[in-house]
């Protein structure tokens, strides 16, 4: 039997060990290192691999060893960081955005997002493992994007491989390019730290400059409700990249006005559809906001938010699913999606809201998952 739990009492400490456990023991992580975007309930079945979730993976399970310093969490990143390696294609250059161990796909695409989220998990995992292989990866990675998805105006979402040719755009935030694409940009940050070229840091901010001129029209432009709360998890990647600059007077008039905006949207839209990442995200903005000394802490509406997140982690008697977070709700009724990018921000969100109230909480937006 499954269910989700519904508790409020917040443990973190068992949600953390709950939710690392789900990785390790869930099967979502495939037998190659590779993992799956989710996992379908009721079909009992992963989706196929993506690149962009294995290496949202990696960071996570580097955050769960940071944590408590057991070392099944360092080999399971590894297997997944050797996996985004052998993903990356030499003959054009490119991290696709699926793998399959037989190569057969039904697209192949490259995604700017998706690269980015990868850099960031590689340089994390070279710094954990010193492997030069990883952070090699990454290079190829943060040049790819610099190269390829750089445009004249803003930046490409999608290429079509092999020929890199834009995929047209659409309405859908995926396949657009907006303030969103901020928090892949952080990948270029990253690699400026880690190898010194500071072109890298010139892309970042001109991305950031882009994004702060765009993003307060970002939610209006969709009219549907429930759509509209699927773009409250790409506004908060575009918050959570803030946090980088938060010194800026600008950067952080935009998170104030951000975190604002989230946190009323959120509370209109949840009874009808509610993800369990906005939650999370929203919360680990506001906790790193406020430890900055860029936003000043809401406590009552943090609370609030880690009760909603730690609400969406599944019982039940099987491996596969408990420990595990539920994607959202739509009236009430969970989705038939266990979700490792939303087991991941919940983890960490509720571990982040546990050292703000041990009074050990340090902002470092490197770890970021």
């Amino acid at each position: 039997m499954t269910s989700i739990s519904g508790n409020t009492q917040l443990c973190p400490s068992a949600f953390l060990q709950r939710a690392g456990q789900w990785f390790l023991r869930s099967g979502i992580q495939e037998p190659e290192g590779g993992v799956a975007r989710y996992h379908f309930i009721a079909e009992r079945r992963n989706a196929r691999v993506s690149t962009e979730i294995t290496g949202y993976t990696v960071s996570a399970l580097l955050e769960l060893h940071q944590r408590t310093a057991d070392d099944a969490y360092l080999d399971a990143a590894v297997r997944a960081g050797d996996l985004l390696c052998q993903a990356w294609n030499p003959a054009c250059q490119a991290m696709p955005f699926e793998w399959s161990p037989t190569g057969q796909l039904p697209e192949h695409h490259s995604y700017f997002f998706d690269n980015g989220i990868i850099v960031r998990a590689l340089v994390r995992l070279w710094r954990a493992t010193s492997n030069q292989r990883y952070l090699d990866i990454a290079v190829l990675c943060g040049e790819s994007m610099s190269r390829d998805f750089v445009a004249a105006e803003d930046i490409h979402p999608i290429l079509v491989l092999p020929e890199k040719q834009p995929l047209p755009r659409d309405p859908r935030w995926s396949r657009s390019s907006d303030c969103y694409q901020l928090k892949s940009a952080l990948g270029w940050l990253d690699l400026a730290a880690a190898t010194g070229n500071q072109l890298f840091e010139a892309d970042f901010e001109t991305a950031l400059d882009c994004a702060l001129v765009t993003h307060s029209s970002f939610l209006e432009n969709e009219p549907d409700r429930q759509r509209r709360m699927d773009r409250l998890h790409a506004y908060s990647y575009f918050l959570e990249a803030l946090l980088s600059r938060s010194e800026r007077s600008a950067v952080r008039q935009a998170l104030a006005e951000g975190i604002e905006r989230t946190a009323a949207t959120l509370r209109d839209i949840r009874r009808e559809f509610e993800r369990s990442d906005v939650n999370a995200q929203l919360l680990r903005v506001r906790l790193w906001a406020d430890a900055l000394r860029a936003v000043p802490l809401n406590a009552a509406q943090a609370a609030e938010e880690a009760a909603w997140a730690a609400a969406h982690q599944m019982n039940s008697a099987e491996p596969r699913l408990d420990g595990g977070f539920n994607f959202g709700r739509r009236h009430g009724a969970p989705s038939d999606y266990s979700n490792p990018v939303s087991t991941a921000f919940c983890l960490q969100a509720l571990a982040l809201w546990d050292d703000r109230l041990r009074g050990t909480l340090t902002p470092d937006w490197q770890r970021l998952i």
